[in-house]
């Protein structure tokens, strides 16, 4: 039997407090979207005396007092889930991901992107306590500095929009990129529309 000691978006770190050898275990948990993750995990022994879990629910085990690195198995999925159901339906939704799409040299949202905007408010204050990462980009018609001005100046459009339809305007963080972050690679002074975007990030 364990006991829950700590739950991140990584690991869920356990104390075996009620078994017969006491201990620490720690299971790595899948990324959204499969994404890579590694814990490593270290004994208390000294330098050197570590484990690397770097697969979806790798489990590392270290008995309380025992020398050596701690002992690597695979985990059960559905056993992990069942045992700590009640944590898993605690853990916050993942965070949605929207793109809104503007017209040339501006700050006007396309109409298709307008329409958009309204499921990006749903979802926002679906989430208790949710809040947004707003991202502008420019294609790269333009100088560096005046795309870096325009796509802050998109961000911020977005933000006042999204506040001006009461979602409290301090849970919304919005940044520019300018042409940095192209999501079409092209040459210098390209019109590109799928360039000239924000992200939205609703966590």
């Amino acid at each position: 039997m364990s006991r829950l000691s700590l739950f991140m978006p990584v690991a869920l770190v356990l104390l075996l407090a009620a078994c017969s050898t006491p201990g620490t275990r720690v299971v790595l948990l899948p990324q959204e979207g499969g994404a890579p993750s590694a814990v490593v995990v270290r004994a208390k022994a000294g330098p050197g005396v570590e484990t690397t879990l770097t697969q979806p629910y790798h489990r590392a085990t270290a008995a309380s007092g025992a020398a050596g690195a701690p002992k690597l198995d695979q985990a059960d999925p559905a056993q992990v889930q069942a045992e700590h159901r009640a944590l898993f339906e605690m853990a916050p939704p993942r965070p949605q991901r929207y793109t809104l799409y503007f017209d040339a040299g501006g700050t006007v949202l396309t109409a298709e992107s307008q329409k958009i905007l309204e499921e990006v408010l749903a979802a926002a204050l679906a989430r208790s306590g949710g809040d947004m990462v707003i991202t502008g980009h420019t294609d790269t018609v333009g100088s560096g500095a005046s795309n870096d001005a325009l796509s802050a100046e998109r961000a911020q459009q977005v933000r006042q929009m999204l506040a001006g339809r009461q979602f409290p305007a301090e849970r919304i963080e919005a940044a520019g990129r300018g042409e940095r972050d192209l999501a079409v690679p092209t040459a210098d002074e390209v019109d590109e529309p799928r360039n000239r975007r924000v992200t939205i990030e609703v966590r």
